[in-house]
């Protein structure tokens, strides 16, 4: 960890020094208009693989329907979509959408919002892989046939990934072994090429960046600004980033676990003796204070949407900080959300597995005008 942090303090440095390239670069795409805009891609979160042995899942996790079958559904209905149409109706009332009636095409990728583990990778004693990692990767890294994905696969952590801690000396080892994968699958080198290779790498926080078109996306991990168990605050990595890639006005869209739900700001309740949203001591997840650094990074950007997860049940669209949030319902319970982004328009609509192998069920639709 000592060596983390000095890496940390050493970068931090380094960029300082440097931080007149980011600004020039900035300056340079503000003067040139940027790239022209169609973006389709999916997003889900909480996936939660659950295995930990050969002989199955960890305790609760059937009950709880995390189970291999139900990712299999999830994974079906993620690769049937391009093949559905844009909905014109949702819930029995028109749907808004300004792609309605337009088939929705092969996504561009499917971005994770966290918690793509039950129990920080597979709670194995000794430093290896572990199973649930495996049954993570098994379904939800790009290949053929009817078991995985068929697209690039962004990969975001949630607490359930990064808070476990190891068995002495190991302390750190489930985190150091979700964060690997999450940078073997993204951090290019002049050496290494990844297999879904993004543009802006944090080795430090494992936040990355990348753009399709003229969209710049960010994946902030648990949340900006996280130095829960060791992580390193990716805000100036942030602030750095967006003054280089979007500091022309284009769109950019973030993605991290935590949101602005009651369930992700909850704070310890002294007399109810929980977490709650109507206490008013420590929170549980992410403070007040925090939330507010991460929307001060934002300021003076286009920050078009945050797509988050945590709350596992409920489907949500709503609006806080100045921000559109989307949250589907978890994976393992069969919820994405299809987005799509033009240089005129952002369509999200929240869908849901069905139980049919591939069938696909719309919930919620949400429009809105970029020009």
């Amino acid at each position: 960890m000592k060596e983390r942090v000095s890496a940390a303090i050493s970068r931090r440095s380094f960029m300082t020094g440097i931080a007149g390239l980011g600004l020039g670069l900035a300056a340079s795409r503000s003067r040139a208009a940027p790239p022209a805009i169609d973006a389709t891609f999916l997003f889900s979160n909480d996936i939660h693989a659950c295995l930990v042995s050969i002989e199955g899942l960890a305790p609760n996790c059937a009950a709880e329907g995390k189970t291999d079958a139900n990712l299999l559904r999830h994974v079906a209905a993620l690769n049937a979509v391009y093949a559905v149409r844009w909905p014109e109706t949702v819930a029995g009332k028109p749907s808004g959408l300004a792609s309605a009636g337009r088939q929705i095409g092969k996504p561009l990728g499917l971005v994770l919002g966290g918690d793509i583990t039950d129990d920080g990778g597979g709670q194995v004693r000794q430093p290896r892989e572990g199973r649930q990692l495996q049954q993570f990767s098994s379904r939800y890294q790009e290949g053929a046939g009817s078991d995985r994905v068929h697209m690039p696969v962004f990969v975001g952590l949630g607490n359930h990934d990064l808070d476990q801690d190891g068995p002495p000396p190991h302390v750190d080892w489930y985190r150091r072994e979700l964060r690997d994968y999450v940078e073997l699958n993204h951090r290019q080198t002049v050496f290494y090429k990844p297999p879904v290779p993004v543009t802006n790498y944090d080795p430090l926080s494992d936040c990355y960046s990348w753009d399709w078109g003229g969209l710049h996306l960010v994946q902030l991990q648990r949340f900006g600004g996280d130095e829960t168990k060791g992580a390193v605050n990716a805000l100036p990595w942030l602030k750095q980033d967006l003054a280089a890639y979007a500091g022309d006005g284009r769109p950019v869209i973030l993605f991290q676990h935590y949101g602005w739900d009651a369930f992700s700001t909850e704070v310890w309740d002294v007399k109810a003796k929980t977490f709650d949203d109507e206490g008013d001591g420590a929170p549980h997840w992410w403070s007040v204070d925090q939330r507010q650094a991460l929307l001060d990074s934002l300021k003076g950007y286009n920050v078009i949407g945050l797509f988050h997860g945590h709350q596992h049940e409920t489907a949500m669209i709503y609006r806080q900080g100045g921000l559109d949030l989307i949250k589907p319902k978890a994976a393992y319970m069969g919820g994405f959300a299809v987005v799509r982004v033009t240089d005129g328009f952002m369509d999200v609509v929240l869908a849901e597995a069905g139980s049919a192998h591939g069938e696909v069920a719309f919930t919620t639709a949400f429009s809105k005008r970029l020009a």
